[in-house]
């Protein structure tokens, strides 16, 4: 029975990952496609397909093209002053270039000092390396990732609590982060191997 357990076991390893995947995949696929129920009954995918190039076509043209330029900060000015919405907008639009685009953030991976006794260390980003405007010389704001989420949170510490990761890329500390430390430094290996 437990040669049988063991085995069911590694097989829902295999197939948990992947159909988890599959399932966020065509949930957002779904969805995104049923934004438009008519055309995706008659040809399902179409809408999905669509906005993705339309998405690519928006992005090509707003960075390609001097009009394209005028007419993409026309509309993101409009939308940082409008009332409400800038609440919305503006935060997102933060959100979404600390990860992507030429203006990412999370490029400075560092380590922090959390606990002096016990010593306990984080790995984080530093976003801000002066903190004086808001009274806190010698501080800097550093964000740390949650594990298996898309959140963090950000504290204020002073330098003398943070160093420089060494030796790791700032994709490799966010994915060894954001996976539990599970995920190698250098490679795609893990670190923690179940017991045979």
């Amino acid at each position: 029975m437990s040669y049988f357990l063991k085995n069911f076991f590694q097989g829902l390893l295999i197939i948990g990952p992947i159909g988890l995947t599959v399932f966020v995949i065509w949930y957002i696929v779904t969805s995104i496609d049923n934004i438009i129920p008519s055309i995706s009954k008659e040809a399902p995918g179409i809408v999905f397909i669509s906005i993705l190039l339309g998405t690519a076509l928006l992005g090509y043209l707003g960075n390609k093209f001097v009009v394209g330029r005028f007419f993409v900060d026309a509309i993101d000015r409009l939308l940082e002053k409008t009332p409400g919405i800038k609440h919305i907008y503006s935060p997102t639009k933060d959100v979404m270039s600390s990860f992507v685009g030429d203006t990412k953030k999370f490029n400075d991976p560092v380590w922090v000092k959390t606990n002096e006794n016990p010593e306990i260390w984080r790995i984080g980003f530093l976003t801000q390396k002066e903190m004086s405007d808001v009274d806190k010389h010698n501080y800097v704001a550093v964000y740390l990732p949650h594990s298996y989420a898309i959140s963090g949170w950000v504290i204020v510490t002073e330098e003398k609590n943070i160093k420089p990761v060494v030796g790791m890329t700032a994709a490799s500390a966010m994915k060894f982060a954001v996976s539990g430390g599970v995920a190698g430094f250098h490679s795609d290996d893990n670190i923690f191997k179940a017991p045979e």
